[in-house]
């Protein structure tokens, strides 16, 4: 009867240990398939891994990566650049004009373990920081230029001005501003047709100086032209007189020695009372009264004539 009982007692034993093994291994697997062992990170993100509460490994490379069941936790991250809209605002100018500017953010995670520590890893606690940064810097940015330096400033300039005194604020969160811009800077709704009448009184102002200048400058083109032209006419006279006075030199030299004899030169003053006396006759019929003396006499007459 004793060896009977003592079998049986051993036999119990045996079952309830394979139970717990049984019980065990099932819960292995089931921490196994319930993805406590292993998690996955992707292209676009951090995994912050923290222990008990501190932060002890920070993946920014995409895979499957081991922790600790139960006792390390996971916290993701975004990596990817983050678009942030904040709402318009009133600025005021160095020169006290009333302005309204509407900004948008460009803002990513640069230190995922500084961004856990201060922001619990929160894109919203984010966006409230750096909202309230580049609102800050829009309004010291702008109460420091004049409205006309502000509206010349517009774009670049403006863009980089603001997101430089932006990111002051923001290294020890563990982000950056890539770029904070202002999308629209515009006047209130009381102040537009007074600030649109003097800008229109401007520009038709400096139109008009512009007008004045060209005019100035057309004037004195002209004057310059006139007096060269003046010049250039006066020389072409004093040019022709001088061919005319060469090319009389020439005929005279011609003349002179085309009748180089005594006989060429008589025959030349008698072709030329010829001709004078034709030119006199011409226009019906008229009468000619010559000196004895004349050329002409001696032509008709001859020489001898008393």
């Amino acid at each position: 009867m004793t060896v009977i009982h003592m079998k049986e007692r051993f036999s119990s034993g045996s079952g309830k240990r394979g139970i717990a093994v049984v019980l065990v291994t099932l819960l292995v697997i089931a921490i196994l398939l319930s993805g406590s062992v292993f998690y996955t990170t992707a292209e676009n993100e951090y995994a912050v891994v923290t222990k008990f509460g501190k932060i002890v490994d920070v993946k920014d490379n995409a895979g499957l990566h081991f922790k600790v069941p139960v006792v390390e936790q996971v916290k993701y991250v975004p990596k990817a650049i983050q678009l942030y809209d904040i709402a318009p605002s009133d600025v005021i100018t160095r020169d006290k004009k009333s302005m309204i500017a509407d900004d948008y953010i460009l803002w990513r995670v640069e230190d995922a373990k500084k961004f856990t520590q201060t922001l619990n890893a929160s894109v919203t606690a984010a966006e409230d920081r750096v909202s309230v940064a580049v609102y800050n810097a829009t309004k010291n940015t702008i109460s420091a230029m004049s409205q006309d330096e502000l509206i010349e400033a517009r774009g670049e300039k403006l863009t980089s001005l603001i997101t430089e005194e932006s990111n002051s604020d923001l290294g020890s969160y563990g982000i950056t501003i890539e770029k904070a811009a202002i999308k629209s800077l515009d006047l209130p709704d009381d102040n537009k047709d007074a600030v649109y009448e003097r800008m229109i009184s401007e520009r038709e102002n400096i139109a008009a100086s512009y007008k004045a200048q060209g005019e100035a400058k057309a004037q004195k083109i002209r004057n310059e032209t006139d007096r060269q032209v003046a010049v250039m006419k006066a020389e072409a006279e004093k040019q022709a007189q001088i061919t005319i006075a060469q090319g009389e030199a020439q005929y005279m030299k011609t003349i002179a020695q085309a009748y180089d004899t005594q006989d060429k030169e008589d025959f030349y003053q008698f072709l030329r009372s010829l001709d004078a006396l034709k030119a006199s006759m011409e226009g019906g019929e008229k009468t000619v009264i010559l000196d004895r003396d004349s050329q002409l006499v001696k032509v008709l007459y001859g020489e001898d004539l008393k």
